[in-house]
């Protein structure tokens, strides 16, 4: 993309007075890192790093018939999700292939959905084109997204925040309004690194207004998309466009879990049909975690070989600064998929030592209804 075509998000030039590194990601000017992407990583496993992600896509789905228009472009049971819950699931393609994942959060009056940043408008556009004109798909273009991560994000924002109940009462994937510096907002306990932690979704009017009072916490260090690529590596969660797209369905990506009973057995979604055969019979190949021996990274496209054949690919890869060494994740043929299998990973015409290990790499650290502190 030209210079004159990225945006810009709303916090550009608070990032830039902060020495934020600024590079071209979906569409959008956005911070790679401040003091280095190791620090960065480390801080947010021990304290607590603020990422802006406002270049996700935040959309509302309301009007007459909402709930069962979405369940026909999602394989998801909306029935079961309470008012403030939210859930994982998957925007699938006619063959059942994955053109999106996302969170979706039931509000009072619709469903509150976040979705990736390089897909949102071809994803607002599909659920257009799909759902029924009774049905309004609105892009929430005027909010940001700021996550607070790490095992200090709670303690930290609870300094700052009022409500209906109190914020400790959020566990792992809850959500509820809120007040955040005076400033009303959105807050759902989710993230993307493995670790406990918060998404504030707010009035881009407001973003440094917020950005300025979480940052001066003294736990709290901002962080850019390079520890956040690496945290959730560890965290063996996929990312779209790379371990996950078009090509990919929910069951060889191992995502079957966002697939719950009643749709199993009622179909109803796009691409029911080739997922429930898959389902059946098991797919031909399946993402895998890879544990490398030594110091170099695999990155994506490396080759993954059993002996001297080719038998999948790397998709996401590199240096796990929590475990000491190389990580990746990728496609192997199922009969090369359990745990244990030792394979070769080839980068750059060197033969590396991998085997496919369970994920996350890093045990998540998500504060769980029911679990103690």
């Amino acid at each position: 993309m030209s210079d004159d075509e990225i945006l810009l998000l709303p916090l550009d030039e608070w990032h830039r007075a902060r020495g934020g590194r600024m590079v071209p990601f979906a569409g959008y000017a956005m911070p790679l890192q401040y003091d280095g992407i190791v620090a960065e990583h480390a801080w947010t496993r021990s304290h607590a790093s603020l990422f802006d992600v406002s270049h996700m896509g935040q959309i509302f789905v309301s009007g007459e018939g909402a709930e069962a228009a979405l369940e026909s472009l999602l394989p998801i049971d909306l029935s079961t999700l309470a008012l403030g819950a939210l859930r994982y699931s998957l925007l699938l393609g006619d063959g059942g292939g994955i053109l999106d994942d996302l969170l979706v959060a039931r509000w009072r009056d619709g469903f509150y959905i976040v979705v990736n940043g390089a897909t949102k408008h071809a994803d607002i556009a599909h659920m257009r084109e799909r759902l029924p004109g009774a049905v309004t798909v609105d892009r929430l273009d005027d909010r940001a997204l700021l996550a607070l991560q790490g095992p200090k994000a709670a303690a930290v924002l609870e300094h700052h925040t009022k409500g209906q109940w109190p914020l400790a009462a959020l566990t792992f994937m809850r959500g509820g309004p809120f007040e955040v510096g005076g400033v009303e907002a959105w807050i759902s306990r989710t993230g993307y690194t493995g670790e406990d932690g918060f998404e504030i979704a707010f009035s881009a009017r407001e973003a440094e207004r917020i950005a300025e009072v979480l940052h001066a916490e003294t736990e709290v260090r901002l962080a850019g998309l390079g520890a956040r690529d690496s945290l959730r590596l560890e965290a063996g969660l996929p990312l779209h466009g790379h371990d996950i797209d078009r090509t990919t369905d929910p069951v060889s990506a191992g995502l079957g879990f966002a697939i719950p009973p009643r749709r199993r057995r009622e179909g109803g979604y796009p691409g029911h049909g080739r997922i429930a055969e898959l389902l059946g019979r098991g797919p031909r190949r399946r993402r895998v975690g890879l544990s490398l021996e030594g110091r170099l990274p695999a990155r994506e496209g490396a080759p993954i070989l059993a002996g001297e054949a080719e038998v999948g690919r790397v998709t996401s890869g590199g240096f796990s600064p929590s475990l000491g060494h190389p990580i990746a994740m990728g496609y192997v043929d199922s009969v090369h998929a359990t745990v244990g299998t030792r394979l070769v990973v080839l980068v750059r015409e060197r033969r590396l030592d991998a085997t496919v290990v369970s994920m996350p790499f890093v045990p998540h650290r998500y504060h769980r209804q029911g679990a103690g502190q």
